[in-house]
């Protein structure tokens, strides 16, 4: 059951002052990498315009989401429970009288796609043909941004981030959200543009994202909140053209796994929650969450570690830190888990930069003979998920 929100979200001249960036993708290549960098130093998160996506794929993609959630009750239940993967639907509110979040989790696996459409649509075909070339699309725009992300930070390899989620046994998620407008008539702002509640209900709590990047896209219906450094709360106007950029608590270790740990803390994982509190017209969003394989390691690159600032995480694997994320409550710290008191040395991670290359170049040997997943790399829902009680997460 998801509660109320306790207080209002404090809007003070500070937070009204505060711009969300906004990234012009078709801008000089090396003026966007200084951008891309300096927006997830800073906030974790931005908005990015001309992004490539075509509006095609996008208007297919939210018509089978809406096509999905208009159908009664009892035709969705079929593509459910979720467990991870499929449909689920939470009621909101104190006496889970105040509407409800439904959602789809898919893995990004087109085979796993495949099967899951069977009970999902009406035209497994259409539905199957808009889901994956949605997800080939945002799957390149999460590289290119990656990529960004490296040159940026002048790392040697600029692909070591991109080549994460390229790979087949990828453990990356499709989400769609769907929050039906609350029924609670006699207490809302009948401001045309947004059509809000006036009290603000917590449809998702604070959390940030386990996985390296997250892309999420919404109708016309606002709801998405950051949180700035300061712990105050600022609200992400939607707009349908553009698509919301997280970045995830792998990148911050690498600047890869959850962005925070891959960049050994320099890129910081954005926190954020999303409001339930629509009356009049539902709020519609797709979230991808880029994720390695299972089995990869993270770690911070060797070139962001020095005798001056050692690594501030220990390695570990996405499966480990994946089990540890959802074991833990929603908005718990997980990367504190795997803070590294000694510290590592420069050489250790030269070390563990040659075993990381090692699987990488087997991972792209493997993409390049392999472009789709097939039996052989097939990804079970089993073998994906063995979770703690939080399935996945949600905006």
């Amino acid at each position: 059951m998801v509660m109320p929100s306790p207080t209002p979200t404090r809007l003070t001249k500070k937070t009204k002052a505060v711009g969300m960036p906004t990234i012009d993708l078709s801008l000089n290549r090396s003026m966007l990498s200084e951008l891309v960098v300096s927006a997830c130093e800073e906030f974790g998160f931005f908005k990015v315009v001309n992004h490539g996506v075509s509006n095609e794929i996008v208007t297919r993609m939210e018509e089978e989401g809406a096509e999905f959630f208009g159908k009664p009750a009892a035709e969705k239940k079929r593509a459910g429970p979720a467990s991870p993967f499929g449909y689920g639907c939470k009621n909101i509110g104190p006496n889970g009288d105040m509407g409800e979040l439904e959602y789809l989790l898919l893995h990004t696996n087109p085979l796993s796609i495949s099967e899951r459409s069977m009970a999902v649509s009406n035209d497994p075909t259409k539905f199957c043909d808009s889901v994956n070339n949605y997800i080939q699309a945002i799957k390149e725009l999460a590289c290119k941004i990656l990529d960004l992300v490296a040159e940026g930070m002048w790392v040697c390899d600029k692909c070591a981030f991109s080549r994460l989620i390229k790979d087949v046994d990828s453990d990356s998620l499709l989400r769609l959200n769907h929050y039906p407008p609350m029924n609670d008539v006699n207490n809302w702002d009948p401001s045309p543009k947004f059509y809000q509640c006036k009290n603000n209900r917590i449809g998702f709590g604070e959390h940030s994202d386990p996985q390296i990047l997250t892309i999420l896209r919404s109708n016309d219906v606002g709801g998405l909140q950051i949180s700035l450094k300061d712990g105050l709360w600022v609200s992400v106007p939607p707009n349908p053209r553009e698509f919301c950029v997280f970045v995830g608590d792998t990148l911050q270790v690498v600047f890869v796994l959850a962005m925070k740990a891959l960049t050994n803390g320099r890129l910081v994982s954005v926190r954020h929650r999303a409001l339930a509190n629509s009356v009049i017209k539902p709020r519609l969003s797709t979230v991808y969450f880029g994720a390695p394989p299972l089995n990869a390691w993270i770690f911070p690159l060797p070139e962001l570690v020095s005798p001056e600032k050692p690594s501030l995480y220990k390695p570990f694997t996405w499966e480990e830190y994946k089990k540890a994320a959802y074991s833990l409550r929603l908005g718990d710290s997980r990367l504190n888990l795997f803070s590294d008191p000694t510290k590592f040395s420069v050489v250790q991670m030269l070390l563990m930069k040659i075993s990381r290359m090692d699987l990488l170049t087997v991972a792209a040997d493997s993409a390049s003979s392999l472009p789709y997943v097939t039996n052989r790399h097939q990804i079970s829902d089993h073998r994906a998920y063995q979770d703690g009680p939080h399935s996945e997460t949600q905006r």
